[in-house]
């Protein structure tokens, strides 16, 4: 293995660690979007009604969505970066176009805001 393909492995592999990282900065957003939209959709609710009010039945389904789609696409995360670096160490390394997290992942946000929207939609006013 020549000087050129061992840079090139290292330089590969450090571009699959900052993914990894970019990931989990994005997961991690994810997640805390379950606690925090159910916390202030709970806390106006409160505000409006004077009591300590808890989120209606449609936060309360579209908040664990973010949860678990956060939860989900480390999973995925993880295992990619561990395949990738097991195809880095190997000698006959070459590009797999597979399915897309990044796309997977804009889709099911995607989803979960529809979701919310007809949700938001379809709820009497207070």
């Amino acid at each position: 293995m020549t000087l050129a393909d061992q840079l090139t492995r290292q330089r590969n592999r450090e571009a699959a660690e900052c993914m990894l990282m970019a990931w989990i900065r994005t997961c991690l957003s994810l997640i805390s979007f379950d606690f925090g939209v159910d916390k202030i959709v709970a806390a106006i609710h409160a505000s409006g009604a004077g009591s300590a009010g808890q989120a209606p039945l449609g936060v309360r389904l579209i908040s664990p969505a973010f949860l678990l789609t956060g939860l989900l696409a480390m999973l995925v995360a993880i295992r990619q970066h561990r395949r990738i670096l097991q195809r880095l160490r190997g000698n006959d390394f070459t590009y797999s176009g597979g399915p897309s997290l990044a796309t997977a992942t804009a889709v099911t946000v995607s989803l979960i805001g529809l979701a919310a929207l007809a949700l938001l939609l379809g709820e009497p006013p207070p």
